[in-house]
């Protein structure tokens, strides 16, 4: 499956799949030039869009949202929580800690920057239910933003990111988001359905990262315009997109290693230094035991309000924030899930849903308790008229509410400078993925189409900017939420089968028949020569060259004559066996050679070619779901067909229990 399809340029100079490339650029270029000629009847247009989903469909969103929360839970905590996002033996990318400053960054790092005083003082000002502006108003303020932001918004990215990563890693196919689609229409991916998916991901990413970054500049300029008394203007706005885009080119120019790790660790460290600040700062006592609080009753009610929709007391409070924020949180999934995706490689389908859902949903928990409740304190005993700064200008809360505080001046710079930081990692988070979308999947394509797409998201915000098209832009982008829910269902059916599939698999090969060699296994001697004596590196190329090879090439005689497809593949270090069973039935068997630390029991000297003077080799078995971590150097021929063809009848055996099922 993981072959060069066709339309995956092999030029080093581009490198992406030319249908979605030139696609995407022509909807985006498509989608601009309508909302700048005629943004009112863009406006309208999206609007109504909007109304009939938050009216007629308003029911979707909210069983949708709960199934995705339901289902990553599930999973999770099922057998199939041990499959790893990748091969058997593959170990994670990236170190915990910088996993965790890269999912926080890149998911909601500034949307939290924006609302986490805002909100919350918005829902006590007008509630759902109920009198405004009292100690009830303000308990359920808190709860309503940590539903908002919490475990259903991390859901839904876990979803697409778990399926992206689990059939890009472990099954050889793109990172793409139409490989989520392969359990439904196999191979019909990488034809005009695929390129599709992909060119609608790559819309909505485009215009979820330029409509933020756009209405993101408002809020620096507000900061600036507080420290620096620099004028709220729109050629200041312009300015500030320049320059946040000049910054996400570098960081994406340099790498998801150099430039996004290291920005999201630094995002990370500030937030926590500007949370801390205000914590200590603020009411301590208070704030700790709000958090306690808040987080008791959001648990308590999660299952009431997740299905809420006020049938009884209807109202447009709904629609304006619970529905609002499901259409964009799902809208952006194939951004996030993709970024993820990349970077959680290696890691077990459990590690992921654990992290996902509970590191970020736990840093915003806080953030919105430290923010939210200490703007509430002030509110209610009278020292800040919070409620009307917010309601006057969002964009400007966060710095009023820090006004109020000591050292004003430091705060709002470190807010301000976190603010833009935040900004630069979602553009080259953004642009990251949307390169790899249009290339193919491909890990790291030319650096110039990186660039080409952070400058294009910079463009298409100012242009929307300029044009007053941004409002319709975010409506829009809202509403292409509901035609990707429905994606989002389907993703989930066919990520489900494919995970069921594979532990059956896992058990079948567990507890099916044994291994029957057909030639005599190891004698005691040699088994204890194997087990003490550590290879040179130029015995263990020996055994793959005059064993090894010659085993499998014997084996795939004999199975080609059987009217079966077979291949055989060697490299310096692995040579591999595939045997043609159909797309995902296909029987891999290979033996890697692997360069590892000497025992401490080691008692034969190195000698010859090795990697160091503390290494030795093993040539390790993998199979399809990669490296089985036995060695089976020293073995002959003979023994390495029985062990071929022991694993080859539990694959066989597998596949007869499935078919039959």
């Amino acid at each position: 499956m993981a072959e060069e399809k066709p339309g995956a340029e092999k030029s080093r100079l581009f490198q992406a799949n030319a249908p979605v490339f030139f696609g995407s650029v022509i909807l985006v270029l498509a989608a601009l030039v309508f909302s700048v000629r005629d943004p009112a009847n863009a406006a309208n247009i999206f609007a109504s869009v909007q109304s009939w989903i938050i009216h007629e469909m308003g029911w979707f969103y909210v069983a949708s949202v709960a199934t995705f929360l339901i289902f990553s839970v599930g999973v999770a905590a099922s057998s199939m929580g041990a499959i790893k996002l990748g091969p058997d033996d593959s170990e994670p990318d990236f170190s915990t800690a910088s996993w965790f400053a890269m999912l926080f960054s890149a998911g909601m790092g500034i949307g939290i920057m924006f609302y986490g005083v805002a909100e919350p003082v918005l829902h006590f000002a007008s509630p759902p239910v109920g009198e405004g502006e009292t100690l009830d108003a303000a308990r359920n303020a808190m709860q309503l933003a940590f539903f908002h932001w919490g475990l259903h918004a991390w859901a839904i990215y876990a979803v697409m990111g778990m399926a992206l990563a689990y059939f890009s890693f472990r099954h050889g196919l793109p990172l793409t988001v139409r490989s989520a689609l392969y359990p439904l229409i196999g191979e019909r991916i990488h034809g005009w359905i695929g390129h599709l998916v992909d060119i609608f991901a790559v819309f909505g990413t485009m215009f979820g990262v330029a409509t933020s970054l756009g209405l993101g500049v408002m809020q620096v300029n507000a900061g600036l315009n507080y420290l620096f008394d620099i004028e709220m203007a729109l050629g200041v706005q312009l300015a500030l997109i320049a320059g946040i885009t000049l910054l996400a080119t570098a960081s994406v120019a340099s790498g998801i290693n150099a430039g996004i790790r290291r920005l999201s660790e630094l995002n990370l460290g500030l937030a926590l230094l500007l949370m801390l600040f205000v914590l200590f700062v603020g009411p301590t006592v208070f704030l700790l035991q709000a958090a306690m609080q808040n987080t008791g009753g959001y648990l308590s009610d999660i299952i009431g309000k997740t299905f809420t929709l006020y049938a009884y007391q209807p109202n447009e409070w709904i629609g304006n924030w619970t529905l609002f924020y499901w259409g964009w949180w799902i809208s952006w999934s194939p951004f996030v899930g993709m970024f993820i995706a990349r970077i959680s490689r290696g890691r077990t389908i459990r590690q992921f849903v654990v992290g996902v859902l509970l590191v970020p949903s736990g840093f915003t928990f806080l953030w919105f308790t430290v923010f939210g409740n200490t703007a509430l304190a002030m509110q209610l005993d009278g020292s800040a008229e919070m409620v009307g700064a917010v309601q006057a200008d969002v964009a400007v809360a966060l710095f009023q509410f820090l006004e109020h505080l000591p050292l004003a001046g430091i705060s709002m710079s470190l807010a301000t400078l976190l603010v833009v930081t935040f900004f630069v990692t979602s553009s080259d988070s953004g642009s990251l993925v949307i390169d790899i979308i249009t290339s193919g999947g491909k890990a790291e394509p030319p650096v110039w189409q990186r660039v080409f797409w952070a400058l294009m998201e910079g463009v298409v915000a100012a242009v929307l900017l300029l044009a007053g098209g941004l409002a319709a832009l975010q409506t829009g982008a809202i509403a292409s939420g509901f035609p990707l829910a429905a994606i989002l269902l389907i993703v989930c059916y066919g990520l489900f089968t494919a995970l069921r599939r594979e532990t059956q698999r896992q058990k079948s090969l567990q507890f099916g028949i044994p291994i029957v060699a057909s030639h005599p296994p190891l004698a005691w001697k040699q088994r204890l020569g194997t087990l003490l004596h550590q290879p040179t590196r130029e015995r263990a190329s020996a055994f793959m060259r005059d064993v090894v090879g010659p085993a499998l090439n014997e084996v795939a005689v004999e199975i080609r004559h059987r009217g079966l497809e077979v291949d055989v593949t060697a490299t310096e270090r692995k040579t591999q066996l595939s045997v043609g069973h159909g797309a995902s039935d296909d029987f891999l068997y290979g033996v890697a050679l692997r360069s590892v630390p000497v025992p401490s029991f080691a008692i034969t000297a190195l000698e010859g070619e090795r990697e160091g003077p503390d290494h030795t080799w093993r040539a390790e078995v993998a199979l399809r779901e990669g490296g089985q971590r036995y060695d089976i150097l020293g073995y002959t021929k003979e023994q390495v067909i029985a062990d071929l063809l022991g694993q080859y009848e539990r694959h066989m055996h597998y596949l007869n229990l499935h078919r039959a099922g």
